[in-house]
């Protein structure tokens, strides 16, 4: 598959070929969902946590005698049937993350490259460097037309990188870091030529 090269001033650079196995698979929306949970669980604190029967503030000494009074029976002023108790089967400190395959992360990264290809959301930039300035960049983006747009870069020039950080809905990530979420969550995806040979050599 052919696409057009473009430079940040939006102007053409040539063209290039887009491997079909990688930009042109049918893509699979089950797929991706499974790999958005995997990413979004595995960056989840799980700092959460409640205090339990066991950890609450309070006497251990019973309430009052088991029999005779004509109340409920009760143990402890710590139960979680009182106002000062502990919470039951609340929150406790772990980590969310879980094991996915690592066929199916491919999978998914293949579907999401492939629906941008397919929406036309896909863009090929000759390079991602040469602008040091974030109002030379910020008014790039605004000549392309991307309110939300993901580039891909086989290694992110620091500069670039510092010039696009208050650049609002722009992102930059190496080949090494692209994954679903990002992709999907931006509306353009913007791969250089060297990002495009880094994700044919990553995904062959």
């Amino acid at each position: 598959m052919q696409i057009n090269i473009y430079t940040l001033d939006a102007s053409e650079a040539g063209t290039a070929e887009l491997p079909d196995d990688i930009f042109a698979t049918a893509p699979r929306a089950d797929i991706m969902a499974r790999v958005v949970h995997w990413q979004l669980s595995k960056r989840r604190a799980g700092t959460h946590k409640t205090k339990g029967m066991g950890e609450v503030q309070g006497t251990t000494k019973k309430p009052f005698r088991q029999k005779g009074t004509g109340n409920a029976r009760q143990g402890s002023l710590r139960a979680p049937q009182f106002r000062t108790g502990g919470v039951v089967h609340g929150p406790v400190v772990r980590d969310h993350g879980y094991s996915l395959n690592k066929k199916v992360r491919r999978a998914g990264l293949i579907s999401a490259l492939s629906q941008k290809a397919a929406d036309g959301k896909l863009v090929v930039l000759d390079v991602a460097s040469g602008v040091e300035k974030t109002k030379i960049l910020a008014a790039q983006v605004k000549k392309l037309g991307w309110a939300s747009a993901l580039i891909v870069d086989a290694d992110v020039d620091e500069k670039f990188l510092l010039a696009s950080r208050n650049v609002h809905g722009l992102d930059v990530l190496p080949v090494v870091g692209a994954n679903v979420y990002d992709i999907l969550r931006h509306d353009i995806l913007a791969i250089t030529s060297a990002g495009l040979e880094g994700l044919k050599e990553r995904l062959a």
